[in-house]
């Protein structure tokens, strides 16, 4: 089952450098999708498309559709806020809110309404087993999200975005500045939540796309080369430009 749908997406800044050309994917609901390719390829700029994020950005064009759960997130009188619930995202360097590990998580329930401690309390504990983080700070969860080490606070990003329990779930390179031990913790976290969300990661390089991703898509300058299961694209891939790049022959 399709839960995202992109159909001839386009998008030019302002400055008439144009971030993507023409771009036609469907992403299946409950996979892990990676999208791989060198920096500036576009990865990053079609992730904040995915919630707006680029309404920020000095962009002079996008065209094109994006469909969630058939709803062109593209059209003007969308809800952003209402969206960005729905599709979340952690970027590569973790930026926890200056307070406590506990309100980090409940920041964003409080301040869509939620005051009822109960339910905050039952939403923060959920959402750091989520994130295999619990265990860690069960017993600290007054103390600064500060004083959490890198792979921690990447944790608690990641345990910040499940709180507000979206459907979409997008990593920039979460785990680019981190230790192999907390890289695996992310992405063990990953194949977990996939049962309960849609998974779409730019990964910090194409060994941990091969370990995590169900499907793989290959940016380059701006335009999408190659979509499929990774193992196919792996092993059988149908450009040759995606052979060079998954054998290391350039980016």
């Amino acid at each position: 089952m399709d839960k995202v749908v992109i159909e001839n997406l386009s998008l030019k800044y302002s400055d008439g450098t144009e971030s993507l050309f023409n771009i036609n994917l469907r992403i299946q609901a409950n996979k892990i999708t990676a999208l791989i390719g060198p920096s500036g390829g576009g990865k990053s700029t079609f992730l904040r498309v995915l919630n707006r994020l680029n309404d920020l950005a000095d962009v002079a064009e996008v065209s094109g559709r994006v469909l969630i759960d058939d709803v062109n997130i593209l059209d003007p009188e969308l809800d952003v806020i209402e969206l960005r619930r729905k599709v979340g995202i952690v970027f590569s360097r973790p930026l926890p809110l200056p307070l406590s590990i506990y309100q980090n998580i409940s920041y964003g329930l409080e301040v869509a309404g939620e005051k009822r401690r109960s339910v905050l309390d039952e939403a923060v504990e959920r959402a750091l087993h989520l994130a295999e983080l619990w265990d860690e700070v069960h017993d600290r969860l007054n103390d600064p999200a500060a004083a959490l080490s890198g792979g921690q606070q990447q944790r608690l990003c990641l345990a910040r975005t499940l709180a507000l329990k979206p459907e979409i779930i997008m990593l920039d390179e979460p785990t680019s500045a981190l230790d192999p031990v907390s890289t695996l913790k992310i992405e063990t976290s990953l194949l977990e939540l996939k049962k309960e969300y849609t998974i779409i990661i730019a990964p910090h390089n194409t060994q941990q796309a091969g370990r995590v991703a169900d499907m793989l898509a290959f940016f380059l300058q701006g335009e999408l080369i190659e979509y499929g299961p990774v193992e196919e694209i792996y092993t059988r891939p149908k450009d040759s430009r995606t052979q060079d790049y998954i054998t290391g022959k350039f980016g």
